[in-house]
């Protein structure tokens, strides 16, 4: 299978935990500043010399008030990663993953490492090609399956992603 994007099959902590409300999900953290679509948040992580920063989108399916996701592009404490990181809603198909689609060009699935009380997580990293993509795209859509033939696609803008990836520290 055509596979653009690599699976980090890994136990990293999370850096943000995520807090899903009933229809939408908030990161923790205090937002920074605004890049198109996207909020830079940051926050204190215990034991950390200095704050995370990420920068996230939370986004509903149209069709499907009850299915969200939150999108935490952040770049890690050593600097040697950059990791797109998705909370997808409890109940999805895990067997499946995590398909993403950047204006109508398929860029593969990632897999879920976790779940946690309030959702799966899928993590990818991310390498040059598909930072570019995203920052020159206009619609990246995530599909969560909620049976092996129905992917619900969720449309993410990508509106000052570039800006916003670039503003990381």
């Amino acid at each position: 299978m055509h596979n653009r994007i690599h699976a980090a099959i890994c136990t990293l902590a999370l850096t943000f935990l995520v807090v899903a409300g009933t229809s939408s999900a908030q990161a923790q953290g205090t937002v920074r500043s605004q890049h198109g679509d996207w909020q830079m948040s940051c926050d204190m992580l215990p034991g950390a010399s200095e704050e995370q920063c990420a920068l996230i989108q939370n986004v509903t399916a149209e069709d499907q008030p009850n299915v969200a996701l939150s999108v935490i592009v952040l770049k890690t404490a050593d600097r040697q990663a950059r990791l797109l990181r998705v909370l997808a809603p409890l109940g999805v198909l895990l067997p499946n993953g995590l398909g993403l689609n950047i204006d109508g060009e398929d860029q593969g699935r990632v897999a879920f490492v976790r779940c946690l009380p309030n959702g799966c997580v899928a993590e990818v990293v991310m390498d040059d090609e598909l930072i570019e993509k995203l920052a020159d795209g206009t619609t990246g859509y995530f599909i969560v399956f909620k049976t092996p033939e129905e992917g619900i696609g969720i449309p993410v803008s990508l509106a000052g992603f570039g800006e916003g990836f670039e503003a990381l520290p």
